[in-house]
């Protein structure tokens, strides 16, 4: 039988596979992320499930094959009380069937703690974050989320494709939009450290069947667009951005703030921190309208704009184009533009982490793993 560490270690090295990774640390505190989420048993389970969505029957095959005898109910067990605890993803379609995947830790284990999560696992999480975690999270160049602007700063002036208005996204999707507390602030208001931006805490949107597992799991409840825009409205009044998914089908899209929201405050503190965000605006002033107030300066979420010689300054390696200074600028003097390179989306989400684990390990690595899931082997 294994010991307990090395049930954990070979999970942790199966996640470390995924588009966005789980390495391994001197102080091992990833180990104990999945003490929180799996027992023992779960772990040699969860080492199993692949990336993209299987049945029962395909993943209970592979557990054969290593001698791991549950009967296909036992495993479904198993796999729906991780899924309970927001271990791995469960996709349940309209006839019933269940499909079962390994989760990565963010966008996916972390999120799916909302509603449950505890000062231990945040606390983890935190030391993660600055001990391996942020470094991974950002190493890539396709992030999972981009930034798109408010709708306020918008104007006719600006050209703007269907994928970058939040109004047309939300008014054109076609299925159930669901909203949930935002895990970030909960973790933070567990360690006194409430948001200095806004009051409000449902300001996570999930779209599509996810919208409607967050519902039937009482994560989160579905929305009216009606109810969605108000919502979008008061965040746009408290200064928070609007990050959708990376893709032109949405999937989630985060309001966020520069105190709680773990991307910004990872990336606002390093050199350039614009390359890593995707989005196809920037803010510019104009000179002889500022009157250098300073509402501008306060209202930005990444810190790009400084006030000197009573002017509004934008420094282009943190401004992300969300159109917040625009909105509360009582000279108009700001708006925003295009910047040179245009970055259109994956189509949805398999591209888009389909992707990412392309630009992770190469095409010859990608083609392998590929060939392994389809014959029904881990990758």
């Amino acid at each position: 039988m294994q010991t307990t560490t090395s049930q954990y270690r070979k999970l942790q090295q199966h996640l470390d596979r995924l588009p966005i990774g789980f390495p391994e640390t001197e102080s091992g505190v990833e180990i104990r992320i999945l003490q929180h989420l799996f027992t023992p048993e779960e772990a040699e389970i969860a080492v199993f499930l692949n990336l993209l969505p299987e049945k029962i029957q395909k993943i209970n095959k592979r557990l054969k094959k290593k001698k791991k005898n549950l009967t296909e109910s036992e495993l479904e067990k198993v796999l729906d009380n991780l899924n309970e605890k927001g271990a791995i993803s469960r996709h349940i379609t309209q006839d019933g069937t269940k499909y079962f995947s390994i989760a990565m830790l963010a966008i996916g284990m972390f999120e799916f703690q909302v509603n449950r999560m505890t000062k231990e696992f945040y606390t983890d999480f935190a030391q993660y974050l600055e001990e391996a975690f942020r470094d991974e999270f950002l190493s890539t160049r396709i992030p999972q989320l981009r930034t798109i602007p408010t709708e306020g700063s918008i104007t006719p002036e600006l050209p703007i494709m269907t994928y970058d208005n939040i109004r047309h996204i939300v008014t054109n999707y076609n299925g159930p939009i669901a909203v949930t507390n935002c895990v970030c602030k909960q973790g933070q208001d567990m360690l006194n450290n409430p948001c200095k931006q806004t009051k409000m805490r449902e300001i996570c949107f999930i779209f599509g069947s996810a919208a409607r597992k967050y519902a039937e799991s009482d994560w989160g409840k579905v929305l009216t667009k009606d109810e969605a825009f108000e919502i979008l409205k008061q965040a746009e009044k408290d200064g928070l951005v609007l990050q959708p998914s990376n893709t032109e089908k949405i999937f989630c899209l985060c309001l966020c703030c520069g105190c709680c929201c773990e991307i910004l405050t990872s990336a606002k503190p390093l050199e350039n921190p614009v390359q890593y965000f995707a989005t196809n605006y920037r803010a510019i002033v104009n000179i002889e309208t500022c009157i250098g107030c300073g509402i501008c300066e306060n209202r930005c979420q990444m810190d790009a704009i400084s006030i000197e010689d009573g002017k509004s300054v934008i420094d282009y390696s943190h401004c992300i184009g969300c159109g917040l200074c625009v909105t509360s600028c009582p000279q108009e003097a700001m708006k925003l533009e295009h910047v040179g390179h245009q970055r259109k989306p994956p189509k949805n989400t398999g591209l888009l982490y389909m992707s990412i684990l392309r630009k992770k390990i190469g095409n010859a690595k990608f083609i392998i793993m590929l060939t392994k899931q389809l014959f029904g082997k881990t990758f």
